[in-house]
């Protein structure tokens, strides 16, 4: 039965635009994903040469004075990237992939990104994990639509229902056959995808794997209930797209709307706005009240002068992290906002089989907004660790060479990736069993 069947199946003029379709947009998926990741080992490249080539320069002239030459210095934490996010680029196109701060005040620095085509932005990116989200689905639909009407509008269903009692049976395995090479494609552009680009097969890839095999199992379950309601063809390829109209636009973009509008997050701006009024009004007060707090934080120092009739370094330094102070509830405020946002999406995600998968990837591929955070996190501690080890040397009005900055290279940060693998799971395989008992019931009535 399955050898006429695939047979059968081979010759329609559905099998092979979907062949070439899917195939052609799905390796020409991975080698976008090739390309981002040469920008960003080139980016790492060219910041790592730019970071040695600065303190090179910036030594030659201001040796003497290591506060000054700290106020030009700028030291490189770099987001260490896995390969595995070329399958699914997610934010990682607007959050920035490394940052390059002065020991100055982190807050205005700490969301400084490049500039990016607004246009390319609001397109998306053609990574792998888009075409399986959007395109697959479309197939599957395709493929699917009148399994069964097709075979009542020809007239050929009767003829069938009169020599097997087996019915079912058959839609069932008509609608294998058409998963099984639906499948055979997916797994062909994972594991093309893993070799062209690199990607280790450790669980992240396996979870992406499972992700997208549930994911398309949903949608087959969802095709075939459409067709167990026996409607005609019109009817069932206009509820299909429907339904992927609303699950995988219309859905995303409420959810997207109503979150942003009920957790605005204004804080990014005045938290620098904050930091730098911060830092400037100290220029106008008595270099003492600055001090106060400054020591409480640093009590160290307390012993060091601060002369008021001029300028010191002390001073400096002091006013700028007075500034960060200053904004750092607004700066938590921000974070918290951003953290619930993320948590609201994550729980109605779970009622949404496109948007968990679109998250899933995003999560396991470290391009999500949780994975920035925790870089923004690091970023926050490299930086007091810095001003922290420069703080002495400055004061002490020690010579550059007593620190050595020629050692100091670009630092990575590792994201660690922990997989909850039941909420992972779990959401979208209830889905996929809900729909199937719903459909063995409706094929009864054949």
């Amino acid at each position: 039965m399955y050898n006429l069947l695939f047979k059968s199946f081979f010759r329609t003029k559905i099998f092979l635009v979907s062949l070439v379709l899917l195939l052609t947009v799905g390796i020409i998926s991975i080698f976008i994903g090739k390309q981002y990741l040469v920008k960003q080992e080139n980016t790492i490249a060219a910041a790592q040469v730019f970071q040695e080539e600065s303190i090179a320069k910036n030594l030659e002239y201001h040796s003497e004075d290591l506060g000054l030459l700290l106020y030009y210095l700028r030291f490189t934490l770099i987001k260490k990237p896995e390969n595995i996010s070329a399958i699914s680029i997610g934010q990682s196109d607007v959050n920035p992939l490394l940052q390059a701060v002065t020991i100055r005040a982190l807050e205005g620095q700490k969301y400084d990104t490049d500039f990016e085509n607004p246009s390319l932005l609001m397109s998306g990116n053609l990574d792998l994990g888009f075409v399986i989200i959007y395109l697959f689905p479309l197939v599957l639909i395709a493929m699917t639509f009148n399994l069964f009407s097709e075979e009542k509008e020809l007239g050929t269903w009767r003829i069938l229902a009169a020599q097997t009692s087996a019915k079912p049976q058959f839609l069932f395995k008509k609608l294998v056959v058409r998963i099984l090479f639906v499948f055979g494609i997916l797994f062909f552009l994972l594991f093309f995808a893993s070799a062209i680009l690199q990607i280790p097969l450790n669980q992240s890839f396996w979870g992406i794997f499972i992700q997208s095999v549930l994911y398309l199992l949903f949608w087959s379950a969802l095709c075939f209930w459409m067709v167990s309601l026996q409607k005609n063809s019109s009817f069932n390829a206009l509820a299909l797209i429907s339904v992927w109209v609303v699950l995988t636009i219309l859905f995303p973009a409420l959810v997207n709307n109503y979150v942003i509008n009920a957790y605005q997050v204004p804080e990014a701006l005045d938290a620098m706005v904050e930091q730098r009024d911060g830092y400037h009004e100290k220029w106008d007060l008595e270099k003492g009240a600055t001090m106060t707090d400054f020591f409480k934080t640093y009590p160290e120092y307390k012993n060091y002068e601060v002369p008021e009739d001029k300028f010191s370094w002390i001073w400096y330094y002091g006013m700028q992290f007075m500034g960060d102070f200053e904004a750092k509830d607004t700066s938590s405020e921000m974070t918290d906002k951003i953290m619930l946002r993320n948590t609201v999406s994550e729980k109605v995600t779970l009622f949404v089989p496109t948007m968990h998968a679109q998250l899933s990837f995003n999560s396991l591929a470290s391009t999500d907004m949780l994975s920035h955070l925790g870089y923004l996190k690091a970023l926050t501690e490299f930086h007091k660790n810095l001003r922290e080890g420069f703080y002495k040397p400055i004061f002490d009005n020690k010579p550059a060479a007593s620190v050595g900055l020629e050692n100091y290279e670009a630092q990575f940060y590792q994201v660690k990736q922990q997989i909850n693998w039941g909420r992972l799971i779990l959401p979208t395989l209830i889905f996929i069993l809900l729909i199937a008992i719903f459909s063995v019931v409706n094929l009864r009535k054949l």
